[in-house]
């Protein structure tokens, strides 16, 4: 295949690593500065210019997006989804990870296991949200560092508040969460590429320090997931969009808790702590991939008239409670079931056989006037029409 790393550090030695990967396995490579694409919107088909000259084909892109340059980042990563190259890594994945906000909400949706977080911008607001994640001692998190850049441990209410106070008066936008001491100043990074964990290790802060960051001090040891830290970070590195990432856990009292999904992973500690080649399975995955490019579904199935995308909820339809999807007349209704998840499992293009139980989602595809029917409407608040203001406060007639 013909693969662009994209990358403003070519030196680097994850940048490195990945291109020796690539040339060793017969594959054509080239890293691109990032910043040297233009989008070029002004033909009948998406394209891309490289250092003011037409780009050439590629098969695949493997995006290397720093934190200084997101949106711009992003806008080329997706230029590549609209001309069909294949990237691990979505733009908005990309996005998504970099915002530990979204992130958070992303993952909280799908039940992940984090640890209690908050988001205030009131003053007032600062102190109850610290009680409700659990009391001092708190972290407080920058929305956009990384590297542990931008994390502080706050060991007092007042100190929190003192901190909060002073980054949101320079309008920087603060996590509060929960310091979870059993962790002891550990975690775990595990290394996701496609639907597995090809590389883990355990990273210990040096000394007083709670950040286990290798760009902090701290050390690296190999580790070996349990299945259930495993299934906890690829399922997460997959709900963020990403097929590469590495994955910060946090070892709870009650199992793993997700602190980061990271779309840029460096490579350096980990293949030092594991010996793995990790380099070559990201190559070797994206070789493997190369044939399918990341569609945006919702985007090209809704370009047909009346039909759309819907998340069908089986416990707000009893009569399908018991029956087979097959039974279930949605098929007659012209309703294509995709995938049907069942709390963590995730069953793709079931068959009509599969039993549906309370609980069950299903992703349907079909006429939207017929899903409509089978989506519980919302509460809504009445609105009451107010009366008009007095004629003296109403603005004065317009000339014709």
């Amino acid at each position: 295949m013909k693969l662009a790393i994209l990358s403003r550090a070519p030196r680097a030695y994850s940048t490195q690593r990945l291109r020796a990967a690539a040339e060793q396995r017969g594959h054509t490579v080239r890293v691109l500065n990032t910043l040297r694409f233009a989008i070029d919107l002004s033909g009948d088909d998406p394209d891309l210019q490289f250092r003011g000259r037409p780009l050439s084909d590629y098969d695949a892109i493997l995006p290397r997006i720093g934190a200084s340059i997101t949106y711009f980042g992003t806008a080329v990563v997706r230029q590549f989804e609209q001309m069909d190259v294949y990237t691990p890594n979505t733009a908005n994945g990309i996005a998504n990870a970099r915002d530990k906000l979204r992130a958070t909400q992303i993952l909280s949706r799908h039940n992940i296991g984090m640890p209690a977080t908050a988001f205030v911008r009131n003053r007032a607001d600062v102190r109850p949200a610290i009680e409700r994640v659990g009391g001092a001692p708190v972290v407080i998190k920058l929305l956009e560092g990384t590297q542990g850049i931008g994390v502080i441990l706050a060991p007092e209410v007042k100190v929190a508040e003192a901190i909060i106070e002073t980054l949101q008066s320079t309008n920087q936008n603060v996590l509060i969460q929960r310091f979870v001491a059993e962790s002891k100043g550990r975690d775990i990074r595990a290394l996701v590429v496609g639907d597995r964990v090809v590389a883990a290790m355990r990273r210990r802060a040096s000394g007083d320090e709670f950040r286990s960051n290798v760009h902090r001090g701290g050390s690296v040891e190999a580790v070996t997931l349990s299945p259930e830290y495993e299934q906890v970070a690829v399922r997460s590195a997959q709900i963020m969009g990403l097929r590469v990432a590495g994955v910060d856990m946090l070892e709870g009292a009650d199992g793993p808790l997700v602190m980061e999904v990271n779309s840029s992973p460096g490579l350096q500690g980990i293949e030092a702590a594991t010996q793995l080649d990790v380099a070559g399975a990201i190559i070797d995955y994206i070789a493997n991939q190369v044939s399918f490019p990341e569609i945006d579904v919702r985007q090209r199935l809704s370009v047909s008239t009346g039909y759309g995308v819907a998340e069908l909820l089986v416990h707000n339809n009893a009569e399908l409670v018991g029956k087979t999807l097959g039974e279930s007349g949605l098929w007659e209704r012209d309703i294509t079931v995709l995938t049907l998840h069942r709390g963590a499992q995730v069953i793709p293009n079931p068959r009509k056989g599969v039993l549906l139980e309370s609980g069950d989602r299903l992703l349907g595809f079909g006429k939207l006037e017929e899903m409509r029917s089978m989506i519980p409407e919302r509460r809504r608040r009445r609105q009451r029409v107010r009366k008009l203001p007095p004629a003296e406060s109403l603005p004065t007639a317009e000339g014709a």
